[in-house]
């Protein structure tokens, strides 16, 4: 079944709210946030408890989560929904990962969890020790980024507009951000920069080793670009292609 929907004016923001502001740019930051199918507390009560033991049927679906919410959060933010269908799919088939790794972030996902989820894929279908060192490799740099953006402490419209970032390389969308940080941290002179620093960074997290991490015993050998497009012409009548949620 599809994550569940957040009910109107849920959601809500940790450092300040964006519509106190003067400007236009932080009424697109609300417009940002208002996208969001549920707040960060929806994702599941164990990925806000860090020292909660997670298992590996709990993390299966909070992974199904954090890709619905990346997909359902954007088609609706402004200006997503006004390209073609096929625009929309490449626009994320080229950018999900980037979008999961910040959304995995932003609810504190429990990372002590994929090695377990890497040991189970392994008795599954055997490497080669070559493979299995570079897919531990692979788990630990997506470890690694996860990590990073946790210790920046970064608040709900600042994850916004990183994600409108990696979706649309949009000016506009860093002219926001720019002005939302200037005025929520002006004590850290420095966070703007900081932020958009850890970008390019999400690009170095393997796409398909996500995949296999945490989708393959969801849904097999159905490709990630199945899901988005279907995803993205069924919304929040969506169900998965299995009957229900295991992961052992």
């Amino acid at each position: 079944m599809p994550p569940t929907q957040p009910n109107p004016g849920q959601y809500a923001l940790t450092n300040g709210d964006p519509l106190n502001g003067h400007c236009y740019l932080s009424g697109y930051i609300s417009l940002l946030l208002r996208a969001e199918p549920y707040p960060t507390s929806r994702y599941g009560s164990q990925c806000m408890q860090p020292n909660n033991i997670m298992g590996i049927e709990n993390i299966c679906e909070l992974a199904a989560r954090l890709l619905f919410s990346a997909v359902e959060w954007a088609r609706n933010i402004p200006f997503f929904p006004d390209l073609q269908i096929t625009d929309q799919v490449s626009l994320l088939r080229l950018t999900w990962s980037e979008l999961f790794v910040l959304n995995a972030a932003q609810c504190s996902m429990p990372l002590h969890v994929a090695p377990l989820l890497a040991a189970a894929g392994l008795h599954a279908s055997p490497m080669s020790a070559d493979r299995v060192v570079a897919f531990m490799d692979h788990i630990r740099i997506f470890q690694e980024q996860v990590e990073k953006l946790k210790a920046l402490h970064v608040d709900s419209a600042e994850y916004s507009c990183l994600k409108a970032i990696v979706l649309f390389t949009s000016e506009k969308s860093q002219c926001a951000l720019e002005e939302y940080v200037r005025s929520q941290y002006p004590n850290q002179p420095s966070r703007f920069g900081k932020l958009l620093l850890r970008l390019p960074s999400l690009r170095t997290v393997s796409s398909s080793v996500i995949e296999q991490l945490f989708f393959v015993r969801l849904v097999g050998k159905t490709p990630i670009e199945t899901l988005i497009r279907d995803m993205l012409l069924s919304g929040s009548s969506f169900n998965w292609p299995y009957m229900s949620i295991q992961c052992s």
